[in-house]
Protein backbone atom coordinates (compact mmCIF):
# COMPACT_ATOMS: atom_id res chain seq x y z
CA UNK A 1 0.00 0.00 0.00
CA UNK A 2 1.15 3.52 -1.14
CA UNK A 3 -0.22 6.25 0.93
CA UNK A 4 0.94 10.29 -0.29
CA UNK A 5 0.40 12.75 2.08
CA UNK A 6 -0.60 16.31 0.29
CA UNK A 7 -0.87 19.91 1.56
CA UNK A 8 0.27 22.96 2.33
CA UNK A 9 3.60 23.48 3.99
CA UNK A 10 3.01 23.28 7.21
CA UNK A 11 -0.27 21.51 7.29
CA UNK A 12 1.03 18.40 9.23
CA UNK A 13 2.25 15.91 6.54
CA UNK A 14 5.32 14.85 8.47
CA UNK A 15 4.34 15.16 11.56
CA UNK A 16 1.09 12.54 10.73
CA UNK A 17 2.76 10.73 7.93
CA UNK A 18 5.60 8.83 10.86
CA UNK A 19 2.74 8.41 13.26
CA UNK A 20 0.53 6.45 10.60
CA UNK A 21 3.25 5.08 8.79
CA UNK A 22 3.81 3.73 12.82
CA UNK A 23 0.68 2.47 13.11
CA UNK A 24 0.24 0.62 9.30
CA UNK A 25 3.83 -0.45 9.96
CA UNK A 26 4.99 1.04 6.82
CA UNK A 27 8.29 3.12 6.01
CA UNK A 28 7.99 6.77 6.28
CA UNK A 29 9.58 8.81 3.02
CA UNK A 30 9.74 12.65 3.25
CA UNK A 31 10.03 13.35 -0.76
CA UNK A 32 12.03 16.01 -0.08
CA UNK A 33 14.74 14.24 1.94
CA UNK A 34 14.84 11.68 -1.07
CA UNK A 35 15.11 14.89 -3.27
CA UNK A 36 17.92 16.35 -1.09
CA UNK A 37 19.57 12.63 -1.25
CA UNK A 38 19.32 12.78 -4.67
CA UNK A 39 20.72 16.08 -5.44
CA UNK A 40 23.54 16.04 -2.63
CA UNK A 41 22.40 19.12 -1.25
CA UNK A 42 19.57 20.90 0.27
CA UNK A 43 16.28 22.31 -0.64
CA UNK A 44 17.27 25.72 -0.05
CA UNK A 45 20.41 25.27 -1.68
CA UNK A 46 18.58 23.54 -4.94
CA UNK A 47 16.08 26.94 -4.66
CA UNK A 48 18.99 29.08 -4.61
CA UNK A 49 21.46 27.69 -6.62
CA UNK A 50 19.08 26.07 -9.43
CA UNK A 51 15.68 27.76 -8.99
CA UNK A 52 12.11 26.27 -8.08
CA UNK A 53 11.73 25.12 -11.79
CA UNK A 54 14.56 22.82 -11.52
CA UNK A 55 13.61 21.87 -8.01
CA UNK A 56 10.37 20.85 -9.05
CA UNK A 57 11.46 18.64 -12.36
CA UNK A 58 13.36 16.73 -9.26
CA UNK A 59 10.62 16.60 -7.21
CA UNK A 60 8.56 15.24 -9.93
CA UNK A 61 11.20 13.01 -11.04
CA UNK A 62 11.57 11.16 -7.63
CA UNK A 63 8.00 11.09 -7.01
CA UNK A 64 7.49 8.84 -10.25
CA UNK A 65 9.96 6.63 -8.93
CA UNK A 66 8.66 5.74 -6.00
CA UNK A 67 5.38 5.38 -7.35
CA UNK A 68 6.58 2.82 -9.61
CA UNK A 69 8.25 0.97 -7.25
CA UNK A 70 7.28 -2.28 -5.33
CA UNK A 71 7.63 -0.37 -1.75
CA UNK A 72 4.64 0.35 0.37
CA UNK A 73 5.38 3.44 2.10
CA UNK A 74 3.66 6.31 3.74
CA UNK A 75 5.19 9.15 2.10
CA UNK A 76 4.90 13.11 3.08
CA UNK A 77 5.22 15.05 -0.25
CA UNK A 78 6.55 18.57 -0.73
CA UNK A 79 3.43 21.35 -0.47
CA UNK A 80 3.85 22.12 -3.98
CA UNK A 81 4.47 18.10 -5.72
CA UNK A 82 0.73 17.35 -6.51
CA UNK A 83 0.42 21.17 -7.81
CA UNK A 84 3.47 20.46 -10.65
CA UNK A 85 3.50 18.09 -13.75
CA UNK A 86 0.91 14.99 -13.62
CA UNK A 87 2.18 14.55 -10.22
CA UNK A 88 -1.28 14.32 -8.44
CA UNK A 89 -2.67 11.71 -11.18
CA UNK A 90 0.84 9.52 -10.63
CA UNK A 91 0.09 10.08 -6.75
CA UNK A 92 -4.00 8.83 -7.11
CA UNK A 93 -2.50 5.97 -9.75
CA UNK A 94 0.26 4.48 -7.19
CA UNK A 95 -2.28 4.74 -4.36
CA UNK A 96 -3.83 6.54 -1.68
CA UNK A 97 -3.80 10.31 -1.02
CA UNK A 98 -5.09 11.95 1.74
CA UNK A 99 -5.26 16.08 1.84
CA UNK A 100 -4.62 17.47 5.27
CA UNK A 101 -6.51 20.61 5.44
CA UNK A 102 -5.44 23.48 7.97
CA UNK A 103 -6.56 26.99 8.48
CA UNK A 104 -3.90 29.46 7.09
CA UNK A 105 -3.96 31.09 10.41
CA UNK A 106 -2.73 27.72 11.90
CA UNK A 107 -0.07 27.27 8.85
CA UNK A 108 1.15 30.62 9.98
CA UNK A 109 1.43 30.12 13.60
CA UNK A 110 3.15 26.61 12.90
CA UNK A 111 5.55 28.17 10.57
CA UNK A 112 6.54 31.17 12.45
CA UNK A 113 7.32 28.62 15.80
CA UNK A 114 9.55 26.74 13.56
CA UNK A 115 12.74 27.45 11.51
CA UNK A 116 10.95 29.38 8.96
CA UNK A 117 14.54 29.95 7.44
CA UNK A 118 14.47 26.33 5.96
CA UNK A 119 11.74 26.81 4.17
CA UNK A 120 12.50 28.82 0.74
CA UNK A 121 9.12 29.86 -0.22
CA UNK A 122 8.57 31.61 3.21
CA UNK A 123 11.69 32.55 4.43
CA UNK A 124 11.15 36.39 4.15
CA UNK A 125 8.03 36.22 5.76
CA UNK A 126 6.75 38.08 8.94
CA UNK A 127 3.32 36.56 10.16
CA UNK A 128 0.73 38.99 8.70
CA UNK A 129 2.53 38.62 5.13
CA UNK A 130 3.05 34.66 5.93
CA UNK A 131 -0.70 34.42 6.30
CA UNK A 132 -1.50 36.37 3.50
CA UNK A 133 0.46 34.41 1.16
CA UNK A 134 -0.27 30.85 2.50
CA UNK A 135 -4.35 32.03 1.67
CA UNK A 136 -3.11 32.77 -1.57
CA UNK A 137 -1.12 29.23 -2.25
CA UNK A 138 -3.83 27.41 -0.78
CA UNK A 139 -6.54 29.26 -3.35
CA UNK A 140 -3.70 28.51 -5.80
CA UNK A 141 -3.39 24.69 -5.52
CA UNK A 142 -7.04 23.62 -3.67
CA UNK A 143 -7.61 22.20 -6.96
CA UNK A 144 -5.48 19.91 -6.67
CA UNK A 145 -5.64 18.97 -3.60
CA UNK A 146 -9.38 18.52 -3.98
CA UNK A 147 -8.28 15.62 -5.97
CA UNK A 148 -7.05 13.57 -2.67
CA UNK A 149 -9.04 10.04 -1.86
CA UNK A 150 -9.46 11.62 1.55
CA UNK A 151 -9.58 14.87 2.77
CA UNK A 152 -9.11 15.19 6.87
CA UNK A 153 -8.58 18.10 8.80
CA UNK A 154 -4.63 18.56 9.67
CA UNK A 155 -5.45 20.33 13.17
CA UNK A 156 -6.42 17.43 14.92
CA UNK A 157 -5.79 14.21 13.24
CA UNK A 158 -6.78 10.87 14.87
CA UNK A 159 -4.32 8.33 13.59
CA UNK A 160 -6.58 5.80 14.33
CA UNK A 161 -9.37 7.24 12.43
CA UNK A 162 -7.07 7.96 9.85
CA UNK A 163 -6.51 4.14 9.09
CA UNK A 164 -10.27 3.87 9.17
CA UNK A 165 -11.20 5.96 6.80
CA UNK A 166 -7.51 4.35 4.74
CA UNK A 167 -9.69 0.89 5.18
CA UNK A 168 -12.82 1.98 4.11
CA UNK A 169 -11.95 3.60 0.70
CA UNK A 170 -9.69 0.51 0.02
CA UNK A 171 -13.46 -1.51 -0.05
CA UNK A 172 -14.80 0.85 -2.83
Amino acid sequence: MKIFLIGLPGSGKSTIGKSLALELSLPFVDLDQEVEKQEGRTIKNIFKEMKEGYFRQRESQVLKNWCLSSYSFVMATGGGAPCFFDNMEQINHAGKSIFLDVLASEIARRIMNSHISERPLFATDNAESLKDRIEFMRSQRIHFYKQASITVSGERTDIKVLVEKLNLTDQS
